[in-house]
């Protein structure tokens, strides 16, 4: 099966580069794997979205591990937005 295309809310874009700036200003080391692991999140969401149980209204969450961060997604027909 294809997998479906990521698409970004504009909140979601801006906490995401908040927090490379913040990781950044600290160690660009922690930025970079930071990075990495919101981009292998994506990757296992995209991959398989159903795999995490749902949540609020539809959503499913993904946590990162090591991070204090979630990433929340929810799936539609053609897309996971």
């Amino acid at each position: 099966m294809a997998s479906k295309r990521l698409e970004f809310l504009e909140l979601a874009a801006r906490e995401y580069e908040a927090a490379i700036d913040w990781y950044f200003e600290r160690s660009p080391l922690a930025a970079q794997k930071f990075a990495a692991e919101v981009n292998r999140a994506l990757d296992n969401i995209e991959q398989s979205p159903q795999r995490w149980p749902t949540h609020l209204l539809g959503t499913r969450r993904f946590f990162l591990k090591h991070l204090p961060f979630i990433v929340i997604y929810r799936e539609q027909p053609s897309y996971i937005k």
